[in-house]
């Protein structure tokens, strides 16, 4: 995004607008730092500009810049997985896509959240401890699709100094394997320069029972049970 500077009026109304505090107004007229936009157009959408002077850059569409877009602007799909917002299905509809099958486990990290926001870099963090403790990235996913060798996690470098608001890594692996994939995490979290957070889902077992509430428990890891799922129409794609 940017501020035609020769049309802003510097009323300093679509500073508060910018979830990255990249709007900035020291020279009279307010202006977008280039590097901190995520390219979320929330400036552009509902600031309250009098004069219209926020408008895309020329760059926007661009590669890599428009990973930021892709990631950060809701209404903006992304190219590769075709889906909104961060682009991946994740937990909320494994119930009809089955993607997750009994006996597995899976995790979903996000980095960043509005107003925090995070580097593609940052996740090559995650993602190379993780490729050597040989996790199965999720392939629905648009920071796989970032990945210039799964096998080793190692990201592309011409995407890794894109700023986005928020990003989440999938990956899968067997139920067996969960301590050693939380402490390759804890190993990792510890390190990286933004917000994280984590999550797990897993099929429940015929009774309803969770599979790993037991495991976590005993590895002493706080646990909140609970359900998040994706209503809608249609029987389940995959029953087992």
């Amino acid at each position: 995004m940017q501020i035609d500077q020769m049309v802003c009026i510097g009323c300093g109304e679509c500073i508060a607008y910018c979830p990255v505090k990249a709007v900035k107004q020291e020279s009279g007229v307010a202006e977008i730092d280039f590097d901190l936009c995520v390219e979320c157009g929330t400036c552009k959408r509902y600031a309250p500009c009098p004069v219209d002077a926020i408008h895309e850059s020329p760059e926007t569409d661009q590669w890599p810049r428009v990973l930021r877009r892709e990631f950060s602007d809701p209404g903006i799909a992304h190219s590769t997985t075709k889906g909104y917002g961060r682009g991946t299905e994740e937990s909320k509809t494994n119930d009809v896509t089955g993607r997750v099958k009994p006996g597995r486990v899976a995790l979903a990290m996000e980095f960043g959240r509005p107003g925090i926001s995070t580097r593609l870099g940052e996740l090559e963090k995650m993602t190379t401890a993780l490729a050597g403790a040989g996790v199965h990235f999720e392939e629905k996913n648009p920071v796989t699709f970032l990945l210039a060798d799964p096998a080793t996690g190692k990201m592309r470098e011409d995407v890794k100094n894109e700023r986005v608001l928020s990003a989440i890594l999938e990956i899968e692996f067997n139920t067996d394997q969960l301590p050693r994939m939380l402490s390759v995490v804890e190993g990792v979290e510890q390190s990286l320069d933004t917000v994280f957070s984590l999550g797990l889902y897993t099929r429940l077992n015929d009774d309803g029972s969770i599979p790993v509430l037991s495991m976590l428990e005993g590895l002493g890891v706080p646990v909140r049970p609970n359900a998040k799922v994706n209503m809608g129409l249609g029987k389940p794609l995959v029953l087992d």
